[in-house]
């Protein structure tokens, strides 16, 4: 690798970390690394799959959004190298795009492969510790292999790959948390309006209105937000619920 290419591996990595923030578009950020990753592997496109719960692979992002160029990495997670790098967890590299009955690794994908140019695949795997969640491939139109360098390197991007799709995770499940926790904030509010329309109606403590209420909502099976929401609108006859509650105790 020459210092010119690892200075721009450098810059591709420092400026994927840059982006990691909240809110950040995934795709986008992974459109670019694979635009990066043509640049610096010297290969002629490149795609990131993802994995699923069930272990199918989708497409995330790829160099090229054209049509054809997507429907090639589409079909690839299905029939091509990557399902077998994402299985073993390991880079299946060197893959000859062959079609027809040739003598070939991959004949179903590669015969939609060479009708686009494309002759040698490569694909790492996106690594979280000994498993991985995903694919990164590399097609060529040359039939070069990949050297040692340029896989350590295509394996670095996988890697960088990895981190922005966990960054995502985790930023979207502290968005579910957030709005977890403003739904509590918010139900809390709407149980303290209604314990003080009970308590004020009925001249009592706001924590005996609160009782009362939380007795009304625990016979009924329902929520004390949704009993304090229909409170407050007036959809609830209060009367019903301090003579319920009365009659059980």
């Amino acid at each position: 690798m020459t210092g010119v290419q690892q200075e721009g591996a450098l810059r591709a990595f420092l400026d994927t970390v840059d982006t990691l923030v909240e809110d950040f578009d995934l795709i986008d950020v992974l459109h670019r690394l694979c635009v990066r990753s043509v640049e610096f592997l010297d290969v002629a496109a490149v795609g990131i799959s993802l994995a699923d719960p069930h272990d199918d692979l989708h497409l995330l992002a790829a160099s090229d959004e054209g049509e054809r160029m997507l429907a090639l990495f589409d079909a690839q997670t299905r029939h091509g190298p990557g399902p077998s790098s994402y299985r073993s967890g390991e880079p299946l590299l060197n893959v000859r795009l062959v079609s027809g009955e040739e003598d070939g690794e991959v004949t179903a994908f590669g015969t939609r492969a060479r009708q686009m140019g494309f002759v040698r695949a490569h694909v790492l795997p996106l690594r979280l510790r000994r498993r991985a969640i995903g694919t990164l491939c590399m097609l060529d139109t040359a039939p070069q292999d990949l050297s040692e360098r340029a896989t350590r390197l295509g394996q670095t991007l996988a890697d960088v790959a990895t981190i922005a799709i966990l960054q995502h995770r985790t930023i979207e499940h502290r968005n579910v948390e957030r709005a977890q926790l403003q739904n509590a904030l918010t139900s809390r509010i709407i149980i303290e309006q209604a314990k003080g329309i009970l308590a004020e109606r009925w001249q009592l403590r706001v924590d005996e209105a609160f009782q009362l209420m939380r007795s009304y909502a625990r016979n009924q099976h329902a929520r004390l937000d949704e009993v304090s929401r229909r409170i407050i609108d007036g959809d609830i006859d209060t009367e019903e619920i301090r003579a319920r509650t009365q009659r059980k105790r």
